[in-house]
């Protein structure tokens, strides 16, 4: 997966935008306000996703390629390197997590005005 793969895959997440908040390298991707993925286009083989932390540690335990995040809350936060060992499903998965995370610690009012009166009961 490269970083144009990755890009396309978050955009394709029902309310995601886009931006750079930090500076003109780091790709901020965020669901409903909240950031949920950061991507370096200095470097352009690793992006950070927020983790559950017991998920976290386990990650980082099987896969060299999950790190702490850097510049990140290292609980919550992994920096996920592209360019090694991990399939195209594992970094979606990672990305799915990360989505999941954040539109669960939305309000229900934020839900609700993203995906409809249905979708905010979660």
């Amino acid at each position: 997966m490269n970083i144009e793969e990755l890009r396309n895959y978050c955009l394709e997440k029902h309310g995601v935008t886009e931006s750079f908040p930090f500076d003109l390298e780091t790709l901020v991707f965020k669901i409903g306000g909240k950031m949920f993925l950061l991507l370096s286009l200095d470097t352009g083989n690793s992006f950070n996703a927020k983790c559950d932390p017991e998920r976290a540690v386990e990650l980082r335990e099987n896969f060299s390629e999950v790190q702490p995040g850097y510049h990140m809350n290292k609980q919550h936060w992994n920096t996920v390197y592209i360019d090694g060992g991990l399939t195209r499903k594992q970094l979606c998965d990672m990305i799915d997590h990360s989505y999941e995370l954040v539109v669960k610690s939305l309000t229900k009012k934020a839900r609700q005005e993203l995906f409809g009166p249905d979708e905010a009961k979660g």
